[in-house]
């Protein structure tokens, strides 16, 4: 697409937001206590800004104008941490993570696809040099450290005999195989010969034979000819796709070479803009400079000489840190500047007469202000507790909808109505770039001259009035503090005497003190296998579908089971987003920790590693068995945490992942486990969370399989949201045109699908398998051969089926253990709560409506 249409798109999602910003400021105004009402709003706006902020950030990755892809992205950033706050508001009031908008798509006309959340390309396209810088190290030192190579599997020794023994059974198999097929041969041409001798008359006759070859011919060729026709009708009428659909079509070919265009395009605008920063702003300082100052110098000088005719003084000067002489003139003329300080001195004397009156007045009626005090706290107090009785809803306040009003301000005032004929090549423009120049410029210069002008007044007081400078007391310095440094630190005691400022960078590092870098850390990490390389896999590899029963099973009083889309849809909302986005993850609401619970096989690693490709994070990895029998003792255990979060917190985003993390909190270690210490990590990750900042973007995310095993409490104390994953269901199993397990499987995998294979089928016997037990079997069978064989041999159903026979699917019983476990956790206990109360409203309801019917009667 061209600039034009790119800019079209973006004013259309401008006034798109402007629209919907109005209505939620409504909205706001507006307190409501029906909680269905309440929820179908929320719902609606944070729909509305899904796809406000789909195309927002297709605008943002494609347009190439420097200067508004800046505000395109302040906006971007706003309109991604209210999705964050509008779904955070949505959990708090219905108790769950997972929500369903079925009536509110019906209405919108929306399909469940687009509520899909995008994850933003720039995350990675703005890191994308640091990002390959990093894996490059990584590669290096696992290669060094030899952990980066192949796995080799060691060859099993057996005797010479049974060498020779497999060999002569190979060797006669191969010689039994060719002496069948000659055989067959000999067979098949003895029976023509005979075929020849008895029919011989009759192969003579021309005719005959020809007949017999058209009627063939005309059989096979009709016969193709109604499959072809039955293939059409099936796609004219949508039950099939056409032969095209999964191939790529030259448009979309053309798109992507259009894209990586705009992309080298977008990177020359952005350094032609940065070396323009530079070089206008010293053409301006050469050709304004000089009058700029002198301008400040006159007006400064005007303001001492009217501050002294007025006070018959000269004025004290603002400190630099107050800002200086833009204290004074912030906008305002020299006339308006006497005003304030004319305003200023009759406002202290008011103060002072007041004061005076009311300091006499008020001598002899303290005890009857104080009983007064007293009643009205009481009443006050009485009138609070019934309000919050009758209290209503009522939205908590958002820091991002000024964020989102400031740049649609900013976009009206510059952007709306611009005439931008001229810029064809949507370069820079040079005239914002020299406003904002100016004011720098300004201020630059200010100091400056705020330096000369201090100056300037004290010769003006020493040769007018005579005052003698009073020389400024000299701050006694403070004196050096000791730290002592712990001995489980350093192994000894130590005794330093360092500063308060560096004292401060006690609680970042004491290895700094040790000349440890960044760089050695990150080596020692790797080597000790702390530091691991995330696999590449993207979110959208993690394939599912929408949840159509949600809904309906929520209206019958039947929690249901979340679906993939929803559970993706959480890891973008809770783990990528925030990490991707610096000013994102300061504002939002924080969340520090993630839980993945779920049977084994259902794509919780999967996940782990998606977050980090996605964000282009680290990977550490604190499990149990991982750092078993590292750093051991509790100073090892000090310094390992200590290492690892330092790291994280230079190298951030980061990811700190623990697997099997019940172990960490096992109710009883089992004797086979005792030796590995699972629960060393129990006491410090709670104050490990209280730790981490906003200004951190560090994410813990656990995995599960067997929560049960686990503490409760501890457990939910660390782990500030839980997400069950489930197993797939039909939905995600088999669809006609979306991308599903099966299909998509199989088609990565270089298989190929036909009419002999049956997905239908095969997505309902599978019921109740995970996801990668599906992955292994479609693996077992497209073997190298088989994937040969599928030209005159397609693919069958039976093959995949027998395969799945050799595993166990996750039955009814285990999942319904994994909810009975929710029901348990804090956010479960609410939702359970929540629902009985509704439930006896909803009876007492019926039950006044019964008793108003008989009453009526």
């Amino acid at each position: 697409m061209s600039n034009l249409m790119y800019n079209k798109m973006w004013h259309q999602t401008q006034e798109a937001l402007n629209s919907l910003l109005d209505k939620e400021f409504q909205k706001m105004s507006e307190p409501q206590a029906n909680k269905v009402l309440v929820f179908q709003m929320l719902a609606t706006f944070y729909i509305n800004y899904v796809q406000i902020f789909r195309n927002m950030e297709n605008v943002y990755d494609q347009i190439v104008h420097p200067q508004k892809r800046m505000l395109i992205r302040k906006v971007l950033d706003g309109v991604m941490g209210r999705i964050l706050e509008l779904k955070n508001e949505m959990v708090e009031l219905e108790m769950t993570e997972f929500h369903y908008f079925d009536d509110i798509l019906q209405d919108l006309k929306l399909s469940p696809q687009q509520l899909d959340v995008p994850i933003p390309r720039y995350f990675l396209k703005e890191r994308l040099e640091v990002i390959k810088g990093r894996e490059k190290i990584l590669a290096r030192i696992l290669t060094e450290c030899g952990l980066n190579l192949p796995v080799k599997y060691a060859a099993k020794s057996i005797a010479l005999e049974e060498a020779v023994k497999l060999i002569q059974i190979a060797e006669r198999a191969r010689q039994g195989r060719l002496r069948a097929l000659f055989m067959k041969q000999i067979f098949l041409q003895e029976c023509r010969a005979k075929e020849m001798k008895l029919l011989g008359h009759r192969l003579l006759d021309t005719k005959l034979a020809a007949l017999q070859i058209q009627k063939v011919w005309r059989g096979f060729h009709q016969c193709k000819k109604t499959v072809k026709e039955r293939e059409e009708e099936m796609v004219f009428l949508g039950m099939k796709p056409s032969p095209l659909f999964n191939e790529v079509s030259d448009a979309i070919v053309q798109s992507k070479q259009v894209t990586n265009l705009r992309d080298e395009v977008q990177l020359k605008h952005e350094q032609d803009y940065q070396e323009a920063l530079v070089n206008i702003k010293e053409d301006l300082k050469m050709l304004e400079g000089p009058d700029i100052k002198e301008h400040l110098q006159d007006q400064i000088r005007q303001w001492f000489i009217e501050c002294r005719n007025l006070t018959g003084t000269f004025p004290d000067y603002p400190n630099e840190e107050d800002g200086g002489s833009a204290l004074i003139f912030s906008n305002k003329t020299p006339e308006q500047v006497m005003g304030d300080i004319i305003a200023t001195q009759e406002e202290e004397e008011k103060l002072k007469k007041k004061k005076k009156k009311e300091d006499k007045e008020n001598k002899g009626k303290k005890g009857k202000k104080e009983k007064k005090e007293k009643k009205e706290k009481k009443v006050s107090l009485k009138e609070k507790a019934m309000k919050d009785e009758d209290e209503e809803w009522k939205m908590s306040p958002s820091l991002f909808l000024q964020l989102m009003e400031e740049g649609n301000s900013l976009y009206k005032d510059i952007w709306l109505n611009k005439d931008e004929s001229w810029n064809f090549p949507q370069d820079y423009d040079p005239e914002l770039i020299k406003e904002e120049k100016r004011k720098e410029l300004e201020m630059e210069i200010r100091v400056q001259v705020d330096e000369l002008m201090r100056q300037e007044l004290k010769n003006l007081k020493l040769a007018v009035n005579r005052e003698m400078e009073i020389p400024p007391r000299q701050k006694k310095g403070k004196k050096e503090q000791t730290i002592v440094f712990p001995r489980e630190v350093f192994g000894n005691p130590r005794v330093a005497l360092v500063s308060l400022h560096i004292r401060a960078l006690w609680g970042i590092s004491y290895l700094s003190f040790n000349n440890g870098t960044i760089e050695s850390l990150y080596q020692e990490l790797v080597e000790k296998g702390l530091l691991i390389q995330a696999l590449k896999v993207n979110l959208s590899d993690y394939i599912g579908e929408y949840s159509y029963l949600g809904t309906t099973l929520r209206q019958v009083a039947i929690e249901p089971m979340p679906s993939l889309l929803d559970v993706r849809q959480l890891i973008t909302l809770y783990g990528i987003l925030p990490l991707g986005s610096a000013e994102v993850h300061e504002r939002a609401p924080l969340v520090k920790s993630l839980l993945l619970a779920g049977p084994s096989g259902v794509g919780k690693k999967m996940l782990v590693h998606a977050i980090c490709t996605e964000t282009g994070a680290n990977l550490f990895n604190l499990s149990a068995l991982n750092i078993a029998g590292k750093y051991p003792g509790k100073t090892g255990l000090q310094m390992m945490i200590h290492l690892v979060f330092k790291v994280a917190r230079q190298l951030q985003p980061s990811v700190v992942w623990i697997q099997d993390t019940e172990k960490t909190f096992y109710k009883k270690v089992p004797q086979a486990e005792k030796r590995f210490e699972p629960k060393r990590l129990k006491r410090y990750l709670p104050k490990l969370l209280k730790l981490l900042k906003p200004d951190d973007r560090i994410l813990i995310v656990g995995t599960t399989h067997r929560p049960f095993d686990a503490e409760l409490q501890p457990f939910c104390r660390v782990y500030q949201k839980i997400i069950l994953v489930p197993r797939p269901d039909y939905a995600s199993r088999y669809g006609k045109f979306h991308e599903v397990l099966w299909k998509e499987i199989i088609l990565r995998n270089g298989g190929k699908l036909t009419n002999s294979l049956n997905i239908s089928c095969l997505s309902k016997v599978t019921d109740g398998f995970t996801q990668g037990q599906i992955v292994q079997v479609i693996k077992d069978v497209l073997t190298e051969r088989r994937l040969r064989q599928q030209a005159h041999k397609p693919l069958t159903a039976i093959e995949f089926i027998t395969m799945m026979t050799n595993m166990n699917p996750v039955y009814r019983e285990e999942e319904e253990s994994f909810k009975n476990w929710y029901a348990k956790t804090p956010l479960g206990k609410k939702r359970v709560l929540s629902l009985t109360v509704g439930n006896k409203e909803k009876e007492k309801d019926k039950g006044k409506k019964g008793k108003r019917g008989k009453k009526k009667k």
